[in-house]
């Protein structure tokens, strides 16, 4: 079964990581979430989960303006051509559903079937802020938490600069 929220924020209380949630209506796009954003300090994000020819997983977090350019990303990650990744592994291996889409969700990848790819904007932020697993939610950590998080999940994330790529 999938962490639930509350799995989550034990998890956070074990590795000591700080975080603060504001509830609200769900969201599917950068564009839907605006008006909540406005109320919440820090880096605000777009998650993509994307698959290579080869069958590799990755998950993509990015501050929610980043331009990601998809088919420039495989030459830096050291993988073949990337495309979106389809709705069945995306729940087999991260536990949330498309719409759901968060760094948090590596917490379910407990084999590490999944690269963690951040933002170095995200890296460099205060505050960031993700779905809680669930886009009905917005949970808010320090980057330093969030490295802190990725890592106690067995995911060293590679650190990339996407405004590199533009």
């Amino acid at each position: 079964m999938p962490a639930t929220r509350q799995d989550l924020f034990d998890f956070f209380e074990a590795q000591d990581i700080s975080h603060k949630t504001k509830d609200h209506k769900p969201v599917f796009t950068v564009e839907e979430s605006a008006e909540i954003k406005a109320d919440m300090p820090g880096a605000h994000t777009k998650n993509l989960f994307l698959k290579d020819k080869n069958g590799r997983f990755f998950l993509v977090c990015a501050e929610a303006h980043a331009q990601v350019k998809v088919n420039r990303l495989h030459p830096v990650l050291g993988c073949k051509r990337l495309s979106f990744g389809k709705p069945e592994p995306l729940l087999e291996y991260l536990g949330v559903v498309p719409g759901s889409v968060t760094l948090f969700s590596v917490i379910n990848d407990t084999d590490q079937n999944v690269t963690l790819v951040i933002d170095k904007t995200l890296a460099e932020a205060d505050i960031v802020n993700f779905h809680p697993l669930l886009n009905d939610a917005t949970t808010a950590i320090s980057s330093t938490d969030m490295i802190k998080f990725a890592k106690a999940t067995g995911h060293d994330p590679v650190i990339m600069d996407f405004t590199a790529l533009e």
